[in-house]
């Protein structure tokens, strides 16, 4: 699916600080793959973590949680929350650079996260979201044999 198509579907929802909305910005939110490039030309791969799927046939770069920045997602960090999440906002709300699913998740929007988070991971599949990945491991110096399932 195309960032345009994706962004068409999943609009930004109106900001809100909601508890239930403020406890969606504690779990970083996917960008998609060109999100993550900007965000990377921006200055942010530092700020990231590789997600990678169950099955570990695929990655998605993610805003890290606090402690796994520059590394990988690990369940010991989650409890964290996002490295740019800070006194109730996020850094990253006025950039352009806010993750897509992080705009479009919105207390009115009851459900719909999952079919977003799904498209969101259809982008990472392709060859694009592949080679972004390698070339983010490559910079971060992570071994993707270590994370990945050779196909």
């Amino acid at each position: 699916m195309k960032k345009k198509d994706l962004f068409a579907i999943y609009p930004p929802s109106d900001p809100c600080s909601c508890e239930i909305c403020r406890n969606y910005c504690i779990r970083p939110g996917w960008w998609t793959v060109a999100q993550a490039k900007e965000a990377i030309k921006a200055g942010y791969a530092k700020r990231m973590m590789i997600e990678v799927s169950p099955e570990r046939d695929f990655g998605v770069l993610s805003p890290a949680f606090k402690g796994a920045e520059g590394g990988i997602a690990l369940q010991e960090f989650s409890k964290n929350g996002c490295n740019f999440y800070a006194g109730g906002l996020c850094e990253l709300h006025a950039t352009g650079l806010l993750p897509l699913e992080c705009g479009f998740c919105h207390h009115d929007r009851v459900g719909q996260g999952i079919k977003c988070h799904s498209d969101i991971e259809k982008d990472w599949k392709t060859e694009l979201g592949k080679q972004l990945v390698n070339k983010w491991l490559k910079e971060m110096q992570i071994d993707k044999h270590l994370l990945f399932i050779k196909k």
